[in-house]
């Protein structure tokens, strides 16, 4: 009985052991941590214990406690300010934390920055090591993924490729069916021009009777083509491209003009003299008075006459250059720049009328069109403008059209010098800067002249007593201006030459004011 007590009593005391070891196993431990209050130390100047001393956390409930700092991060100093530190109770979010670290990147209200941590003393030092968060992207920027982009984009890009070569293409065909001829344009082939361009000589023979000219392309006869007098300009065949480039351009719209030679028709024949080998005929209208050159050799004009010749002159060279447009495009009329101005490619009428003619040289202004490989040093050296002498051509079709201009104004000089309006006896007819350089003038003659020493042909003294003449030397100056750009248009000559002969008709003065 005594034994079987002891062995009670035993087992209890075994049992309550226990008891109390578990209880005192699942007691929290106490924690230490470094302790600051800035705000005592403001109050007490530091005396009161405010930092720098060690805190003892005693949990609460059986759970544990942990560190805490509360700090600013100075911009200015680059160093932590410390506000508060001590222990911090029941919070799981610092459980697990060795040092006291703040890993948000945001800064709090007031610049205020905060840690918590798990150990004895673990907020003594402190650290901010932010981990960048990811930027919260809106709905509405989130950028759109269809499987199908790579077929959209390539479709909304070809689209309108596709539109721009449509349009090029048709543009292309409708360029093609107006058959206007490139610059200097030269066909490879005879047929459509043999084909098209004579259909009423084509078959029938042409009767040549003489000689009348012999020029750099060839000889100019008189010829007969049934009771019809006729002209034929006959190229030789080493000149065949110049038969071509002067037939093509005859056969542009607008071209059948008063004022330019009256084209008829153009033919290959087989050459008697050099046997097998081609001629290249070009069959125009004649004119027995012939060029103006010619006529100025053997005869005098009034002042009635200079007007006529002048003014007709200058009405050719306007439809020349002129830009006509049309509603049809098989009617559109290009500029065109004549290059080889002079008088001998004037002819005139029996009225005196004077037509232009050779073609040889033109070349014709396409809208958008650059003016290609073409040579700028080409004409007679005689009626060269100064830039064509230098081959400081700027190649613009506004150019080439004031590089006639320039020889229009050597034409003019040549019509006064044969005018009875001047006081005294008219001169012997004389080619310009005849006097200057002599008949035959190479092209550095012609450069040490014009260019260099900038000299024009000399006004008549007698010209004085006439007040056209005089209005017609400033027309003249006018037009070989040595900058280009400051000559007058063929239009603006035309409406000056018919002011001055209104103005001074028959040599009366009508009015003294000056032409515009």
């Amino acid at each position: 009985m005594g034994q079987t007590l002891w062995l009670w009593i035993s087992s209890i005391l075994v049992i309550v052991t226990i008891c109390n070891c578990a209880s005192s196993n699942n007691q929290p431990t106490i924690t230490k941590c470094e302790y600051y209050n800035d705000t005592l130390c403001e109050i007490s100047h530091g005396e009161d214990g405010c930092g720098n001393n060690s805190q003892e956390c005693q949990p609460a409930e059986n759970k544990p406690s942990y560190c805490y700092a509360f700090w600013i991060n100075n911009t200015l100093t680059n160093q932590l300010v410390v506000k508060f530190k001590g222990c911090f109770l029941n919070n799981v979010e610092c459980q697990g934390q060795k040092q006291c670290k703040d890993k948000k990147e945001e800064i709090k209200p007031n610049g205020f920055m905060f840690c918590c941590c798990e150990g004895d003393l673990c907020n003594s030092e402190l650290l901010w090591d932010p981990v960048p968060t990811t930027p919260r992207i809106e709905p509405s920027a989130i950028p759109f993924h269809d499987d199908d982009e790579l077929v959209h984009t390539i479709v909304f890009s070809t689209i309108p490729l596709v539109a721009v070569a449509s349009m090029f293409l048709f543009l292309y065909w409708v360029y093609k069916r107006r058959k206007i001829p490139h610059f200097s344009h030269v066909p490879s082939s005879d047929s459509s021009h043999l084909g098209n361009c004579s259909p009423i000589l084509s078959n029938r023979p042409i009767q040549l009777v003489e000689v009348k000219a012999r020029g750099r392309y060839g000889a100019v006869w008189k010829a007969l083509h049934k009771r019809d007098t006729v002209a034929v300009k006959i190229f030789p065949p080493q000149d065949k491209n110049s038969w071509l480039v002067e037939q093509d351009i005859y056969q542009l719209p607008h071209m059948q003009y008063d004022n330019i030679l009256s084209f008829i028709g153009a033919e290959k024949h087989a050459s008697v003299l050099e046997g097998a080998k081609n001629e290249y005929w070009l069959i125009t209208a004649y004119h027995d008075y012939g060029s103006l050159c010619d006529y100025l050799k053997s005869n005098i004009l009034t002042w009635d006459q200079l007007c006529h010749i002048a003014q007709s002159m200058a009405r050719g060279l306007m439809h020349l250059h002129e830009e006509i447009p049309s509603e049809r495009s098989d009617q559109y009329k290009p500029a065109i720049a004549h290059r080889d101005f002079k008088s001998n490619n004037v002819l005139l009428k029996h009225d005196l009328t004077a037509c232009i003619a050779d073609f040889g040289l033109a070349l014709v202004f396409q809208p958008g069109k650059s003016c290609g490989d073409t040579h700028g040093q080409v004409g007679t050296r005689r009626y060269m403008a100064p830039e064509v002498l230098e081959g400081a051509i700027n190649f613009s079709r506004d150019a080439f059209l004031r590089i006639d201009m320039y020889a229009c104004g050597l034409v003019l000089w040549e019509l006064a010098t044969r005018c009875t309006a001047q006081q005294g006896v008219v001169p012997v007819y004389k080619l310009p800067f005849e006097e200057e350089v002599g008949p035959h003038p190479s092209l550095e003659d012609m450069q040490e002249c014009v260019v260099h020493k900038k000299l024009r042909p000399a006004f008549k003294d007698t010209w004085k007593s006439h007040p056209g003449l005089i209005a017609l030397c400033d027309t003249m100056e006018e037009c070989w201006d040595h900058d280009a750009e400051a000559r007058l248009s063929a239009s603006c000559v035309m409406e000056r030459i018919a002011w001055q002969c209104r103005q001074y008709n028959g040599g009366a003065i009508t009015t003294l004011a000056l032409a515009p």
